[in-house]
């Protein structure tokens, strides 16, 4: 495949963000779009105490009866929804053509725009903490093509993320409707997030660690006060404790019901995220990278590994038997997770099959909260910086899409959001706002913070609204 590569003169210390000219407007340009990226330093933030809801926000216990997160894998927002309507994507030159671009250090100062890339397997790039800090490069977010090709080459192992194998740096390509028509299909009726960022600014391991417990970490002890932060690579102690407190640690106090429904097949991330590894079989009783529970201290010592931590099989089976529970957490294995060099179709076809049947079913379509969101970057360009929130992250940027019957229709949230919030929202809707707080939460252990306290996190809430009428279901061809 050819690509037509543009390229313009890329000054020193000067953004890639954006190497259009004056006249460039940005694909996103509405009234009530945030402000420009070049305003949005990096800054720390302080823990407080957990804020009041948004004003605007509107309760959602007791309307909300059940939460489903589905997780994929290593996809920018830029990658996939760079050139939508209405987001903050893409700055466009007076023709509508993308003008974002990154510098090649081995063009001599040249500057590779982004392209369309419609390839259904893509590359991506390395994607660890190292990795983090060479595409962010302090704010400027040029260093996209740089970590890519800093990638090994020749492995034996294709799905390495440290890896590129030789093949067409593809990082500055991006999707768009026509490509991955259902994801738009979602945005475009329900409401897309476009300010979410990874709640940690490195990979998989530590991202999914993230998302049942708020924190990630390595401890030397069954004592939660002996862990302490790490989002780089596993160590060799890594799955020897993990003693700190899950989320599933809150909702069984409350008696509130919870599975984590993990595909069957292989996982592609290697343990440690430097080294070269075989793709290793992922079984929902055998904890690994996508399925971290299994390794948690109080899931283990209450055996809920065997009874809550299941084959997606159980899914449409708990559907179809009317018990799915108030939370679920769905992770993808190897072949349909859209980790490069997995095919993007198979992901999507595999998403679109589960929200379809929450949809086909009447009950489940007016109480369900449906999230849709991807774990990494994966390499790929994004435009955005994050803010500095403490010593993890925030990582970049990455799609998130709310489907529900009461989610505001046709709507882009640019609230400053990480996964954070989803952690937050269960907690509001099912736990009357209780976080995961050593100091309230009955079990103390070693945290930094309270990630989902943060002034500067959004609230999910204000993206459903209970008195309009409620959306259709959008039942698509899984494609």
């Amino acid at each position: 495949m050819k690509h037509a590569i543009a390229f313009c003169a890329l000054s020193l210390g000067v953004s890639a963000a954006g190497c259009g000219g004056e006249s460039a407007v940005s694909s996103g340009a509405d009234a009530s779009a945030p402000a420009d990226a070049l305003a949005r330093q990096p800054a720390d933030a302080a823990s407080p105490a957990t804020p009041d809801a948004a004003p605007d926000a509107q309760p959602t216990a007791g309307k909300i009866e059940h939460v489903v997160l589905i997780m994929q894998e290593n996809r920018s927002f830029d990658h996939y929804f760079g050139m939508f309507p209405g987001a903050d994507g893409f700055t466009l030159d007076a023709s509508g053509n993308p003008t974002n671009c990154n510098p090649d250090p081995n063009l001599d100062g040249g500057c590779v725009a982004v392209f369309h890339d419609p390839t259904d397997s893509n590359s991506g790039g390395p994607h660890s903490a190292a990795a983090f800090q060479t595409c962010f490069d302090d704010g400027k977010m040029d260093g996209f093509i740089k970590n890519a090709e800093g990638a090994k080459t020749a492995c034996a192992d294709p799905q390495d993320p440290t890896c590129s194998n030789g093949k067409l740096i593809d990082v500055m390509g991006y999707k768009t409707g026509a490509d991955i028509p259902n994801y738009w299909a979602y945005a475009r009726t329900f409401t897309l997030l476009d300010h979410q960022f990874e709640s940690d600014a490195s990979w998989s391991w530590p991202m999914h660690q993230y998302m049942v417990s708020e924190w990630a970490a390595l401890c030397t002890s069954a004592s939660p006060m002996s862990c302490t932060s790490n989002i780089g690579p596993k160590g060799p102690d890594a799955k020897g404790f993990y003693s700190w407190t899950p989320l599933t640690y809150l909702l069984d106090a409350k008696k509130v019901s919870w599975r984590y429904y993990l595909s069957q097949g292989t996982t592609p991330d290697c343990d440690n995220d430097e080294q070269e590894c075989p793709p290793e079989t992922q079984l929902a009783n055998v904890p690994s990278i996508w399925n971290p529970l299994p390794y948690f201290e109080v899931v283990k010592n209450r055996n809920e590994q065997s009874s809550n931590v299941v084959t997606i099989d159980h899914f449409y089976n708990d559907v179809k038997a009317g018990t799915l529970p108030a939370v679920s957490w769905i992770a993808p294995a190897g072949e349909v997770s859209e980790h490069p060099p997995n095919p993007v179709s198979e992901g999507q076809a595999y998403v679109t099959s589960i929200v379809n049947v929450i949809m086909q079913d009447p009950v489940l379509w007016t109480n369900t909260a449906i999230f849709v969101f991807w774990d990494d970057w994966g390499g790929f360009y994004d435009h955005v910086p994050p803010t500095k929130v403490d010593a993890n992250g925030y990582g970049l940027r990455t799609p998130g899409i709310v489907i529900s019957a009461w989610a505001k229709p046709k709507n882009v949230d640019h609230q400053e959001l990480s996964f954070d919030a989803y952690a937050k929202f269960i907690e509001d809707t099912f736990l009357s706002g209780q976080r995961l707080d050593p100091a309230t939460d009955g079990r103390s252990d070693s945290r930094p913070n309270v990630r989902e306290a943060l002034p500067t996190l959004g609230d999910l809430r204000l993206d459903f609204d209970f008195s309009q009428t409620p959306n259709e279901p959008l039942v698509l061809k899984p494609m």
